[in-house]
């Protein structure tokens, strides 16, 4: 649910260029931003890569759910998206944020050059976006696009971390347009209003 633009300078996303320091395990044979422009000229549809299969969700739902996403946020550019292992996020997550661990989602924006052509990337981890699902009780396919949504704000330039509640309110906003249920944000916000201090447990248990 992080962004890691803010610790990679260089910010292109591992799985959209062939570059040789590329991550090998999702590498593309897409040439770099040099030719980006050429290759994209025309092309108004967004990439998406399925490495782990989502229940109920295929590769046309999900392209025609990340073009109306980009719409409600505003988003100039295609976005591409990638559901994948924990395995792989875990290694993601390790490289650009320094993090040993897997997480849900992960956004990547393109280099300002080419943003008008391509906004950025999003990798999601199938597994995570499945087993959240289950313990709150929507289906996997929602899951992926409540973080799909998630990471297209983080491309269109949100931070939920330092931001005072912006991105938090527009993507409520959004969550409540698209019809999708409780997002990522409000999820936290929800769990740690709930969780009780150590005090306040003190405080209420029997003498």
């Amino acid at each position: 649910m992080s962004a890691p633009h803010r610790r990679e300078p260089s910010r292109y996303p591992p799985f959209r260029f062939g570059c040789p320091d590329s991550y090998q395990g999702i590498a593309l044979a897409i040439p770099p931003s040099s030719s980006i422009r050429r290759l994209f000229r025309g092309w108004a549809g967004n990439l998406v890569i399925f490495q782990k299969r989502v229940a109920g969700l295929t590769s046309l739902a999900l392209d025609r759910f990340i073009a109306r996403a980009r719409r409600a946020a505003g988003l100039k550019g295609m976005v591409n998206v990638l559901l994948t292992s924990s395995a792989e996020m875990k290694s993601l997550n390790r490289r650009f944020r320094g993090k040993d661990k897997p997480t849900d989602v992960l956004s990547f924006p393109a280099d300002p050059d080419v943003q008008k052509q391509l906004a950025g990337e999003i990798a999601i981890s199938a597994e995570i976006a499945t087993k959240n699902a289950r313990s709150l009780g929507h289906s996997p396919a929602e899951e992926v696009k409540i973080l799909v949504l998630h990471g297209v704000l983080h491309l269109r330039g949100y931070d939920h971390e330092c931001d005072n509640g912006q991105m938090a309110r527009r993507e409520k906003r959004l969550r409540a347009k698209l019809h999708l249920p409780l997002g990522l944000i409000e999820r936290a916000t929800s769990a740690a209003r709930q969780k009780p201090t150590a005090s306040r447990t003190r405080r209420n248990q029997p003498q």
